[in-house]
């Protein structure tokens, strides 16, 4: 499927790169590129934005395919949230995945951290260490400055709450473009999606597939729908992100993977509901844990 979402352009099935092993970015990457994923979505804190850039370089020489087709979001670490971070942060970006401009760039969290060079800073009883001293409005104020550099195309928050977003889409002067947050059945996030259907804000949707942890939406019951229409689970769930108007990010460390990945079609109305109806919800993704002990300044 390759439709685009109106506000960013940005097509609507996007390839996550949280692959911890380094080789198999790389060729996970090329064979996402090749079977037709034109998203890809990176960040600092993955630790492989160079073989990303490695991988879509060579793919885009081999498959003939220009920079203006693909769209690439990265996104900014919790450890460099201050304004005078940011600009060096965003410029490590560019370096390493070996690009002239970013089309999205994300705050990865709404929680910063102790600025410096350690990802993950911790006391000596093992807690976060955050930095207090700096709010997610200084960061974001940060960004926009990057917008008018001409170097990013556009703005946006990761992790959030609605709670989260709404300050920051009130005060900002370029206002967020996407969001991208944990969302599958059982995590529909329906409040935070009409807030951003209502701001045209891209609602960009990681994990659709609950992070492949079992049991999960894609051992659900209702999910054997697929068998019905001639599907696979996987096939399912993304057609069923994409029919209630989200973006989503899939990550096929496969060719074959890949490939079912991107042959995505629209679910009938009954089974869109069937699956709407779920009422399970669980979280998957431990990241609001991390900000547990944290609360912006003013």
């Amino acid at each position: 499927m390759k439709t685009l979402h109106d506000s960013l352009n940005m097509p609507v099935l996007g390839f996550g790169t949280l692959i911890p092993d380094l080789a198999l970015t790389i060729s996970a990457t090329r064979d996402a590129l090749k079977a037709g994923f034109r998203h890809f979505d990176c960040a600092e804190r993955y630790r492989n934005e160079s073989e990303v850039g490695e991988a879509l370089h060579s793919g885009m020489a081999d498959f003939g395919i220009g920079r203006e087709e693909i769209f690439v979001t990265t996104k900014l670490w919790n450890t460099n949230h201050r304004p005078d971070r940011v600009e060096a942060a965003f410029q490590g970006r560019l370096d390493r995945l070996g690009l002239k401009y970013i089309d999205l760039y994300l705050i990865h969290t709404p929680f910063a951290f102790q600025a410096g060079d350690e990802q993950d800073p911790r006391d000596e009883n093992g807690n976060v260490i955050y930095d207090k001293n700096v709010s997610l409005l200084d960061t974001w104020r940060a960004l926009e400055l990057l917008v008018d550099s001409g170097r990013c195309g556009a703005i946006g928050l990761s992790d959030v709450s609605l709670g989260e977003l709404m300050p920051i889409y009130k005060a900002a002067r370029i206002k967020p473009a996407a969001v991208q947050v944990e969302s599958h059945p059982y995590l529909p996030e329906t409040e935070l999606l009409k807030f951003c259907k209502e701001k045209d804000i891209t609602f960009l949707a990681f994990a659709p597939l609950g992070h492949g942890i079992k049991p999960g939406p894609i051992e659900d019951p209702t999910i054997e729908i697929a068998e019905r229409l001639g599907k696979t689970p996987a096939q399912i769930l993304l057609a069923w992100a994409i029919q209630r108007g989200t973006a989503l990010l899939t990550t096929p460390k496969t060719a074959a993977r890949a490939e079912e990945n991107f042959d995505i079609t629209l679910l009938p109305e009954d089974a869109f509901n069937e699956i709407s109806n779920i009422q399970i919800r669980q979280r998957f993704n431990g990241v609001l844990k991390t900000g547990a002990g944290f609360k912006s300044p003013e």
